[in-house]
């Protein structure tokens, strides 16, 4: 009997997560007008012939004409009806190939006559629709404690927007001092909201912020003595601000996020073990830590690699296909990421060494 209202449950969850994933992106496809900026639909595309263009570097791209008939769907215009030329590549490197049923963000010009130019496609709907999943997938997985979990992102989410306004307001004068404040109170904030208040939280808490500040004074460190040697901040161009204090936070965040991961799955274990141990020794407790951070420390250290390292892929291909060398296209584009991996496989290492230690100090047998 169980087994059969267990299986029931867990259909009408499966259902209710269908449901609720594509409402959501129902939603947002018929919410044009709580926009300000006018729709476009596409009823009708009209493609041209291709021209094939080839660069110095014998580089073939073809490029398309096409024209777009549809409607304005919001806005003093709503119902307007008429035609957009747009043209694309093969590539899409700069521009987009637009389908029937596809809905536009334009710019309107009333002269000579009313036309319009497209400034991008409108993707609320599938983003909605994976949000939908991500956020159906916590209450199913975790139940209440999903909420928490929600709750610690999109506190978060503004507490980063505040810390990205004071910033600009202050035009990058003090970027280290703002994101060193900010990421002290991420770590908070998150620790507090998924493992309460509670010993082993402020254990947590003090290995991250240790690991992390250790790790950021190595990086100034070793800055300092190398006179920064190698590391190319001209791939920083578009930024406004000096590129050297907005790197060191980035990746400050970047760190604090891999960092705090590790460091809650090694005191969450160790608490774990020593509440039905109670005899192990400091000692023991440090060697454990040392084994759990082994078995993570590789993974970890990989995935964040990757992660750097494959943001920077679609550029570097660009510069090599472009006739550069592949000296200068990993300079120009993948060595901050590979900095980045870097140091944040500093602060890997130590989180290891110090929740291990903080872990066989402070945590008690009767600690839960």
């Amino acid at each position: 009997m169980d087994t059969k209202l267990t299986s029931k449950m867990t259909w009408i969850q499966i259902i209710l997560v269908i449901a609720f994933c594509f409402l959501a992106a129902f939603f947002c496809q018929h919410n044009d007008g709580l926009y300000r900026q006018p729709i476009f639909q596409v009823n009708r595309v009209e493609n041209g012939k291709a021209v094939k263009m080839t660069d110095e570097f014998h580089n073939v791209d073809y490029y398309h004409s096409q024209k777009l008939y549809g409607q304005i769907t919001n806005g003093t215009y709503a119902g307007k009806k008429f035609s957009i030329n747009n043209s694309y590549s093969d590539s899409h490197a700069m521009d987009h190939e637009y389908k029937r049923g596809q809905k536009l963000f334009i710019t309107l010009h009333t002269q000579p006559k009313l036309h319009a130019t497209v400034k991008d496609m409108k993707r609320d709907a599938p983003i909605a629709f994976l949000f939908a999943i991500a956020i159906s997938l916590l209450f199913v997985i975790l139940k209440l404690r999903g909420v928490t979990v929600i709750s610690s992102i999109v506190i978060n989410t503004i507490l980063f927007w505040i810390a990205v306004k004071i910033d600009h307001n202050n035009n990058g004068s003090a970027v280290i001092l703002i994101f060193s404040i900010l990421a002290v109170v991420f770590c908070f904030v998150t620790l507090l909201l998924v493992m309460g208040w509670s010993k082993k939280m402020l254990v947590t808490l003090s290995a991250v912020l240790c690991a992390t500040a250790a790790t950021i004074l190595i990086t100034l460190l070793v800055f300092a003595v190398t006179h920064e040697r190698g590391v190319y901040y001209e791939s920083m161009q578009y930024v406004t601000q000096l590129p050297k204090p907005l790197f060191i936070a980035e990746v400050l965040i970047g760190v604090l996020g891999a960092v705090m991961d590790e460091a809650t799955d090694i005191i969450a274990s160790l608490a774990t073990l020593k509440q039905e141990r109670p005899q192990l020794s400091k000692m023991d407790i440090f060697k454990s830590g040392r084994q759990i951070g082994k078995s993570i420390m590789g993974p970890l250290i990989n995935v964040l690699f990757f992660i750097f390292m494959a943001e920077t892929l679609p550029m570097t291909l660009l510069y090599l296909k472009n006739g550069n060398s592949w000296h200068y296209s990993f300079s120009m584009n993948m060595s901050l990421g590979m900095t980045s991996s870097l140091i944040s496989g500093i602060g890997i290492v130590l989180t290891v060494i110090l929740s291990s230690l903080f872990a066989g100090l402070w945590i008690k047998g009767d600690e839960r």
